[in-house]
């Protein structure tokens, strides 16, 4: 049977584009010549010759079995040429890149600017362009008015120029390389900026912790970590850290055969593999990591063993958050004061005030040069129940909360029985607006508008 072409195997983009080997392997290599004779025809200074291999930047030496895995992210490629993205796809299929959400196009970066100028950005975008120089730049300049801040881009070029490179870096490009590439090369690139062995990936950790308890913390966490993923489409892992009454299984209606117990009793075993086997997949960009949920037996465990696991843990996803217990412990304050970011959920009476204003100051105290914690006001609006209003809530512990979740008890309740989250069970309620605007303060992302309801949705039984 003969072979069938490639999905790259377009002849418009087969064009005969040539390039020196021994140019495209001097990037970035020995002293730069800035002679006007050193200008080429558009003007820029081409790389130096190297001599030799010593003189080859580091990242063309790399040894295959160093390469980090690249962590779940997101990558969007769009190329102009054809052999470019057939090195892309190749290179997609590899281990270390298992994880990664990786999708092709042709087109360059004038399709990127079109799909972005409505998409949501990746985490990393990685643009082909054979044009020279200057229209290169120009092309970059409309790439990043639609591309949102945080994400990283890669530029494959043709152009061997170090003011090209410069400019380039300037713009905050974050790598540049020179065509061809070979398949391993794409992969080290990748792994270079999201797996660096010196200072390995780490997403940003949401730790939320409830004032007291029964103040809906945990609703709170569940459909704060949805939100990030299945809303803002970053990928996410939620860690419920309550190890006796954690309730992750049961609001996203799982019955999982391992949790978190099983990485804390054994720190030193978690590793991708072993992490790999604990956590569930809810969906293509939320993982949950559970607790075990029983009073059979009684946990003692120490703050390092914490520390191991959430560590290990950030290295798997861009956001992870923490389904904090209400107790008071030295693991809990170590985890706290370590995450990127607190949310303390309250509700509006004296208790939970109280302890709201104490949590405040403690945290304040120990984080001093981080944001204060985030305050959600929960299950406001209780009927027949004196409340402390929501500025005198504020004034009293220095911070005005950032959003006012109202009491729904048909809601929470009928997305509770359904295993489902506020948005799914009612996404034009309250409560789900503020569960999204949550969401938004925490990753910076806007989520996609949202698609208006039809007759098909409303009937039974019936998706689209």
């Amino acid at each position: 049977m003969p072979d069938q072409p490639s999905a790259w195997d377009s002849p418009d983009l087969d064009a005969d584009l040539s390039f020196d080997l021994e140019d495209d392997l001097t990037f970035g290599a020995g002293n730069v010549v800035t002679t006007e004779e050193s200008l080429n025809d558009n003007g820029f200074e081409d790389f130096p010759q190297a001599a030799n291999d010593d003189a080859l930047p580091a990242r063309m030496h790399s040894d295959e079995t160093t390469i980090q895995p690249v962590p779940r992210i997101t990558i969007h490629a769009s190329c102009d040429r054809a052999d470019i993205a057939r090195v892309i796809e190749a290179a997609s299929s590899d281990r270390r890149l298992a994880k990664a959400e990786l999708r092709i196009e042709l087109g360059g970066i004038d399709a990127a600017c079109v799909r972005f100028a409505s998409e949501v950005s990746p985490n990393l975008l990685i643009v082909d362009c054979a044009a020279p120089p200057a229209q290169l730049l120009a092309k970059i300049d409309r790439l990043a008015e639609v591309i949102e801040a945080g994400t990283k881009v890669v530029v494959i070029g043709a152009a061997n120029d170090i003011r090209l490179f410069r400019e380039l870096m300037r713009r905050g490009v974050s790598e540049y390389i020179i065509a061809p590439i070979t398949p391993l090369q794409m992969i080290e690139t990748i792994a270079g900026l999201f797996a660096n062995p010196d200072k390995p990936f780490a997403g940003r950790s949401i730790a939320v912790i409830g004032a007291k308890g029964g103040v809906g913390a945990s609703t709170v966490a569940h459909n704060l970590a949805w939100c990030i993923a299945e809303r803002c489409q970053l990928n996410t892992t939620l860690v419920d850290l309550d190890l006796s009454f954690g309730t992750t299984a049961l609001d996203f209606n799982l019955d999982p055969q391992q949790t978190v117990i099983d990485a804390l009793l054994a720190p030193e075993r978690v590793d991708e593999v072993f992490l790999d086997r604990l956590l569930t997949k809810h969906s293509e960009k939320l993982m949950l990591f559970s607790a075990p949920a029983t009073l059979e037996r009684e946990f003692d465990i120490g703050s390092e063993a914490y520390d191991i696991v959430i560590d290990r843990v950030r290295r798997t996803a861009p956001y992870i958050v923490l389904d904090l217990p209400h107790i008071w412990s030295p693991w809990l304050r170590q985890t706290l004061n370590s995450a990127d970011d607190v949310v303390l959920v309250a509700t509006p009476e004296l208790a939970s005030l109280r302890n709201t204003k104490n949590l405040v100051d403690k945290i304040k105290a120990e984080r001093p040069n981080d944001s204060p914690p985030t305050i959600v006001l929960n299950m406001a609006g209780i009927a027949k129940r004196p409340e402390i209003p929501t500025k005198d809530f504020g004034e009293a512990i220095g911070i005005v909360p950032a959003f006012v979740i109202p009491f729904d008890p048909m809601v929470f309740g009928q997305a509770a029985n359904n295993g489902q989250m506020i948005y799914e069970t009612a996404p034009q309620s309250k409560a789900a607006i503020m569960m999204e605007g949550l969401s938004v303060a925490m990753c910076g992302r806007e989520p996609p508008p949202k698609r208006k309801s039809s007759l098909l949705d409303r009937l039974p039984g019936l998706k689209r």
